[in-house]
């Protein structure tokens, strides 16, 4: 009878040193495959740290895509995932509560593609312009803008009756634009030769992203 009760604690003993830990309740990660075509089942998603967690779900997995509710056979392997899911009792599979799909967020544009988001339909009956210029507003007037460029010398160009006038993103008055402001002007040259604004823009478009 001793020797029955300590092969016991041994065994109970190994069972605890090689037992899985626990599934978190809240997972990220990429679903690899999931029951199809029914409406329980039982799907496996891949986490960050390449662990691979099983769940049971069913009709009232409640699943969520782009702030719209869809159902569980609507997800496709390879989508990223966020489950939280439940304990349940007499079962080595925990259960799916919620899925959520997540989305990258979009890369950052260059400043060149924010210059061309900025443009409206107005915008575009304008010259599109060759030349570009980058600085602090030195000084301005109704017919004229002094710029210290970022190679440290002054370019001196001419303001259109037509010239747009954009701070983030938005169509302003050219009385908006003071001295010291940092600005970006899209230009090109007039049958004089001499240097015009098509465009000045400036504000949070402007800042590094």
């Amino acid at each position: 009878m001793r020797r029955v009760c300590l092969l016991v604690l041994v065994s109970s003993i190994g069972l605890a040193q090689t037992a899985a830990p626990p599934s978190p309740a809240l997972v990220r990660g990429v679903l690899l495959e999931r029951d199809t075509p029914a409406a329980s089942g039982e799907l496996s998603v891949r986490a960050v740290d390449n662990q691979v967690f099983r769940y049971r779900y069913d009709a009232k997995t409640y699943v969520e895509r782009e702030n719209q509710m869809i159902d569980v056979r609507r997800l496709e392997p390879g989508e990223k995932l966020e489950v939280v899911s439940d304990t349940v009792p007499g079962s080595v599979l925990r259960y799916a509560r919620t899925i959520h799909v997540s989305q990258e967020p979009p890369p950052p544009r260059s400043l060149a593609a924010r210059m061309r988001a900025s443009r409206t339909i107005a915008d575009r009956s304008l010259p599109a312009g060759t030349l570009t210029y980058a600085g602090v507003v030195f000084r301005v007037s109704g017919e004229r803008l002094v710029l210290h460029t970022r190679e440290g010398g002054d370019q001196s160009i001419l303001l259109r009756k037509d010239t747009r006038f954009l701070e983030n993103g938005e169509s302003v008055e050219a009385e908006t634009l003071k001295p010291n402001m940092r600005v970006f002007v899209r230009a090109g040259k007039d049958l004089y030769d001499q240097v015009e604004a098509y465009q000045v823009i400036w504000g949070s478009i402007l800042d590094p992203k």
